[in-house]
C-alpha cells in the first residue's frame, strides 16, 4: 500500500485504515498509529492511554465478542486474522456485523460498545490494540455468543474447530442482550 486510507463502514464510527507498509530484504516497517496523518483522513480524537498485546500461537484461536466502554485501534503486529465486529450500541444498528481480513498492512478503529472478535488464520499472530481508557475490573461489558447464527457471520474456521475459552463459549446470544448505552 503506498498511501495511508481511512475509510468508514457500516457501522457508525468503525473505520477500516489502510496502513502504509514499507519492505525490503530485510522485512517490514509501518507506523502503526500516527495521530496527524489519521486525523488529516477524517480520524476521531483518540487520546491512547494503555497497549495491549496478544499473542496467539495456533491457527484457529477465536476470542470475543467483547465489547468494552472504550474504543480501541486494533493492528497486527505478524500474521493474519479474522476479524468480526458487532455493534452492540441501543440505536437502529445494533446487531449490525462488519468482518475484515486484518495483516500487518491495515488496522480497524472499533468505537466503544461495539463487540470485537477475532480468528487467527496463521500460526503466531501478534495482536495489538491501543486504546482511550484504563482497563477495569468494574467496568460495563457486553459479552456475546461469537457463534450466534442470528448475526451471519461467515467465520473462516467452524465452531467444532476453533480453540476457545470456556469463558467464551458461555456468552448470549444476540437475542438475549441488553444493548449497551454509551
Amino acid at each position: 500500500m503506498s498511501a495511508l486510507v481511512v475509510e468508514e463502514t457500516s457501522i457508525p464510527g468503525l473505520l477500516r485504515i489502510d496502513l502504509v507498509l514499507h519492505s525490503d530484504g530485510r522485512g517490514w516497517f509501518k507506523e502503526g498509529f500516527q495521530r496527524a496523518k489519521l486525523e488529516a483522513q477524517g480520524f476521531p480524537p483518540f487520546e491512547v492511554v494503555q497497549n495491549n498485546v496478544s499473542f496467539n500461537a495456533e491457527v484457529g484461536v477465536t476470542r470475543g465478542v467483547h465489547a468494552e466502554p472504550w474504543d480501541k485501534y486494533i493492528s497486527l503486529a505478524h500474521g493474519r486474522a479474522f476479524a468480526a465486529i458487532v455493534d452492540l450500541r441501543a440505536g437502529p444498528t445494533f446487531g449490525l456485523s462488519e468482518t475484515f481480513e486484518l495483516h500487518p498492512g491495515n488496522a480497524i478503529f472499533v468505537p466503544r460498545g461495539c463487540g470485537n472478535s477475532y480468528q487467527t488464520l496463521t500460526p503466531d499472530v501478534v495482536y495489538t490494540y491501543l486504546v482511550d481508557e484504563h482497563w477495569s475490573p468494574d467496568a460495563s461489558y457486553t459479552l456475546l455468543q461469537a457463534y450466534d447464527p442470528e448475526l451471519g457471520i461467515d467465520w473462516p474456521i467452524e465452531e467444532a474447530a476453533a480453540i476457545r475459552s470456556d469463558k467464551d463459549r458461555g456468552h448470549r446470544p444476540l437475542a438475549e442482550l441488553t444493548p449497551m448505552v454509551v
